[in-house]
Parts: structure tokens; sequence; C-alpha cells
């Protein structure tokens, strides 16, 4: 603990903004050749994009999306809110994790917290008793590496009852604590003292997560992109069209680098839909995943555009494809390194891979038609999803192929509440666009069909999976078209 000077005032508010608060005698602070800013966020500073209110398509039965839930209100809430938009896939390390709640509610939210599977490295033992519990606990047993407290007390009590763990820790803890002050300069002051973070209420399993694997996040590690998968819940319901239409939606119109992969190694369409045949295919990589590195990854992807590159699909069969799980998730895990935005589009089989990949996403979305098989299958895919990782967002729902002429179709009202998720797109049946771009090798947006709702509702999707909103279109000069005329 760093000791206080007679006459000051630990509540100052005069402080800069770059202030790091960093302590040179603090027992719970990091080392200094490990200490550092955090790693740069490339999604910070976005805006979250606004829901739009009009539909893809007239239907009296389709509900908007339902907002998200409010978050943490306050100075310090105001700290944490930046980053939550962008959190990805970090992992907390192979530690022990000792959580002292003074609440039950604080208790179940920490058990949920300890089961996420971004937590699933780490062994978290949850007790109750809250800080005294804490104290009293290390009077007689170390200390593991981090230490999660919970305390009622108010900031002088607080602070009294921190100085006094302080004292039983073993050198390198680091403690998390948990309060019911909302205070920026009570915040600041148990920086000061070496304090690793402090969460205030409403507390939710994420919040605790997030504190977890920010703390032990590598500031030298470079940034992980965010992982979009596309799954079919049957053949030929148009995942992979709207996987690539997305990710070049991403690129071009919201200005954004993303990579998209084919994992249908045997038949794949992303290199038929961009016009590419690439030499080397995804298939290289995971046939051997240690060699993948940077420069590598750089060669084998094919560049569609300036800001879209395409790891692609052999798509023949001289090959049986039989590559261990480990393989997948090692080459998804590196190329999440290449670009913001990682879309993945998945073939319709079933296997271990495949179910790793969905749960380990940030985003999933599953591709449906309106109708009794999709539905099915639909529902298996998400509740499967929501039990492995109940802290996340559901999936996401895209009805594809809505009224096809003389077909009997389900509902969206009913399809959805079926599900339990609501659609967040729906896409008319357009044969003659999709079959266009698909025979030539175009991107629906490139066919030019004016006023498309399947185009206007890929573009809403990747609004929606990406949080950015397209750039504002530069207004011409009068200069510049007077430069024009001849």
């Amino acid at each position: 603990m760093k000791p206080q000077t007679s006459g000051s005032d630990p509540f100052d508010l005069d402080f800069e903004a770059d202030d790091d608060f960093k302590t040179s005698d603090d027992r719970w602070s990091e080392p200094a050749d490990r200490r550092g800013a955090r790693a740069d966020d490339p999604f910070a500073d976005l805006p979250e994009v606004e829901r739009s209110e009009r539909l893809v398509l007239p239907e009296e039965d389709y509900r908007p999306p339902a907002a998200e839930p409010p978050r943490a209100q306050g100075p310090v809430g105001e700290l944490h809110a930046a980053a939550e938009a962008a959190f990805g896939e970090a992992m907390a390390p192979r530690i022990a994790i000792h959580v002292f709640c003074a609440s039950p509610e604080t208790a179940e939210v920490a058990e949920r917290a300890a089961a996420d599977r971004r937590m699933e490295r780490a062994a978290t033992v949850v007790r109750t008793g809250g800080l005294a519990a804490a104290l009293e606990h290390y009077r007689t047993q170390a200390t593991p590496p981090l230490v999660i407290v919970e305390s009622l007390d108010t900031g002088p009590q607080l602070l009294a009852g921190l100085d006094s763990l302080a004292e039983v820790c073993d050198p390198g803890t680091k403690v998390i604590v948990i309060g019911v002050a909302n205070d920026i300069a009570l915040y600041r002051e148990l920086m000061r003292r070496g304090v690793s973070e402090y969460l205030v209420p409403p507390l939710e399993p994420l919040a605790i997560v997030r504190a977890v694997t920010t703390l032990y996040a590598d500031p030298s590690s470079p940034f992980v992109g965010r992982q979009v998968a596309f799954c079919p819940a049957k053949g030929g319901v148009g995942s992979s069209t709207l996987a690539h239409n997305v990710a070049h939606s991403i690129a071009e119109r919201l200005h954004t680098n993303a990579v998209l992969v084919d994992f249908d190694l045997a038949f794949g369409t992303a290199g038929l839909d961009f016009n590419q045949d690439p030499l080397q295919t995804l298939a290289e990589a995971l046939n051997e995943p240690d060699r993948l590195d940077p420069v590598l990854m750089d060669r084998m992807m094919a560049r569609c555009s300036d800001r879209l590159n395409l790891f692609a699909a052999p798509a023949n069969l001289n090959d049986d494809y039989e590559l261990d799980q480990s393989a997948y998730e090692a080459v998804a895990q590196k190329i999440r390194g290449a670009a913001p935005f990682i879309v993945l589009d998945l073939p319709h089989a079933w296997s271990a891979w495949k179910r790793r990949i969905l749960v380990s996403s940030d985003d999933l979305v599953v591709v449906a038609t309106p109708d009794l098989a999709s539905l099915r299958n639909a529902k298996n895919i998400v509740d499967l999803v929501r039990r492995a990782r109940p802290n996340d967002a559901p999936p996401r729902l895209v009805l594809n192929q809505v009224g096809v002429p003389g077909r009997p179709e389900i509902p969206a009202k009913e399809f959805g509440d079926a599900i339990g998720v609501t659609p967040s797109v729906i896409l008319p049946f357009e044969p003659k666009l999709f079959g266009q771009a698909a025979n030539n090798g175009q991107m629906l947006g490139d066919v030019g069909v004016k006023g498309s709702k399947a185009v206007e509702g890929v573009d809403q999707l990747a609004e929606q999976l990406s949080r950015r909103e397209p750039p504002p279109a530069e207004k011409a000069s009068l200069l510049s078209g007077l430069f024009k005329r001849k």
C-alpha cells in the first residue's frame, strides 16, 4: 500500500486525463516489466448502430428485435461502457480465482460468470461473507493469483478493510473489488492503492468475465478480430450467399477490413461468388496449422478488394478432409488477428469442430427458410448455443427466401416465437437477382437492381453485426464539377 501523507485528500479529483494510477510500492500491482497500457481496441471509439425501424419485407407479423437491457450509469460505469461493444474472445488464464460475495445476488452472478466459456481454464471458487470473510480466511491460507471481494461498506470503511486485507495477501496477488458506491473519486483512490479493478451494480456475469480477461490481457499481443459465423439451418437456405454478401458489405460499404473464410472444403462457393481461383486454399492451412503465420496467411489469401480478403475452400473431392478438431480451432484463432472482422461460412454438415466454432464465435447468424425442417433445425442450433454460452447474446436469426409463389410458409412471428429469437432480417424471394449475381460472380449490390429489399436487408445485417454506420457520402464541390466539364 502506498502511505498517505498528512494533509492530503485521498478523494481529490485534481488529476490529469492520462493518469495511469501507477504506484511504486504496490504489493498488488503488476511488476514493472509487465505493466503497460491495455491492448488497443479497434472498435472502442465506434458508435453503436441504432436499429432501423424499417422492415426489409413488409409483414404484419414481424416484430423488431427487442431493445438491449440498460447498462450501468454513472462515472465508473461510463469508464467500462466504451469497451463493451468490442468485447471479443479473450480467455482467462489457468489460474485460481477466489470470490468472496457479500450478497446472494452477487454470489449467483459470480457462479454464472465462473461457468462462462471464457473462464473454462480458470479454477474459480465462490464463497460468502464478503471482505470480512476474505480477511479471516487469508490469515491462515495462502492467497491465489486473483481475489475478488465484495463489500457493502462506504468509502472510508472499504479502504480500511482493504488495508487490512493487503497485510495478509501474498506479493503479486491481484484484487478486484465489488462495491456499492459509483464514485469516480473512490475508484481513483482504489487504483492508487493497487486494486486492479472496481465494479459496481448492476452487476452481470460478463462484467466479471471482462474484468478478469482484461486484467490478464497481454498489451503487446495484437488485437483479436470479431468473429461472425454463418450457420445454415439446412442445405440450400442461402447461408453461404448471405455470408459472402455481408462480408462484402462490411468491407466496401462500411469501409472496414474483413476476411471471409470458406470452411466448406469440398463444395465451397466463395471463390465462385468473388470470381477468384487462388492457388492456395484453406486446406493447406488446416493440414499444417503450426506453420500458419501472418506472412504465410497473407500469401494464401485471395485479395478480393483493398479491404476484403478471402480464404477460399479447395472445392474439390480429391481429399476426404478428415482433419483433427484442434486444427480448425488453431487456424480460426490465428485468422482472427488478420482483420477487425472475420466472417466464417460454415457448411451444413454437423461435426465436433463446427460445434466448437459456433460456441466460440462472437456473433452467430442462423439462416433459415420459413418451413418446418428449418424451424426444427434452427431451434436445435439455437438451444445448443444458448446452453453452451448462457451469458452471451442469443444467435441472430435470418429468414431467407420468404414469399416463394405458391409455397405454404410459416409466418415470421410464429417462426420466431417457436425458436425464441425474433428474426433480425427477413429477406424476400428474388430469384432473378440472386441467380444473376451467382452466375456472374458478383455480389448482390453490384448487379445494379435498384430498390432491392434483399440488398437492403444484407446492408442492414452488416450494420447490426459490425455496429457501424456507413460513412457520410462526400459532397462534390462546385469547382470539381467545373473541372469535369469539357
